[in-house]
């Protein structure tokens, strides 16, 4: 039988199919650290999200793409077309670096970054990392309000079967390992996430439960 190599790849319904693979030939980092490059006859940049400004080699800021690739436009919906497409280049809202290669690793969704004291946050970061802790099956990282700095950061973790763990161990566990304004000030323990019907982990209603458990939650 003959055997197969799985690779990596990334792209969006609005770039489809793909717009940047890895090749079977990468070295293990780059397999594991990014999604590859971009590929042929299309092209790809990182800008600062704020000001729109090409980021240096490196840096994180939007991923934005150009090429056949780009949907002509959301039906019936100019607005929203126009608020993600400039000059044929489309906004993903995902937050990426690019390497002098072209290879690019992906940060996560600029709607999810969390703002601590003025400090930018990934959630992608955080959940990779968490994931590596030997009881821990499945982890997912929000920003709840706080008062004092805006957001905090709050990891919601489900366990592995047959587990036990504190919030106090995953705090320790973080400690020395990942930067202090990243560790986790809040841990919360679930048995499921909310999710949309095609399985995509909804952020915003984490979000909400998880203000909503830790009393956090304003009055309307």
């Amino acid at each position: 039988m003959e055997a197969f190599q799985a690779g990596i790849g990334y792209g969006t319904t609005e770039n489809s199919p793909v717009t940047f693979c890895a090749f079977p030939t990468d070295n293990m980092e780059r397999k594991s650290e990014t999604v590859g490059c971009i590929l042929d006859h299309l092209e790809a940049k990182i800008v600062n999200p704020t000001t729109g400004e090409m980021m240096p080699l490196g840096e994180t800021g939007e991923i934005m793409i150009r090429g056949y690739c780009v949907m002509l436009e959301y039906w019936g919906e100019k607005a929203k077309t126009d608020e993600c497409i400039s000059k044929g280049w489309y906004k993903t809202g995902d937050i990426a670096s690019m390497d002098a290669f072209g290879y690019c690793k992906i940060e996560g969704r600029i709607k999810d970054m969390i703002i601590r004291g003025g400090e930018n946050i990934y959630p992608a970061e955080i959940e990779q990392f968490l994931h590596t802790h030997p009881k821990v099956k499945e982890a997912q990282v929000v920003g709840v309000e706080d008062s004092r700095l805006g957001e905090e950061v709050c990891a919601c973790i489900k366990l592995a079967d047959g587990e036990d763990c504190t919030a106090e161990e995953i705090k320790a566990f973080c400690k020395g390992q990942i930067a202090h304004f990243k560790t986790p000030c809040y841990v919360l323990f679930v048995t499921s996430y909310p999710l949309t019907i095609t399985g995509k982990i909804q952020k915003h209603l984490l979000r909400a439960q998880a203000e909503q458990q830790l009393g956090l939650k304003k009055e309307k």
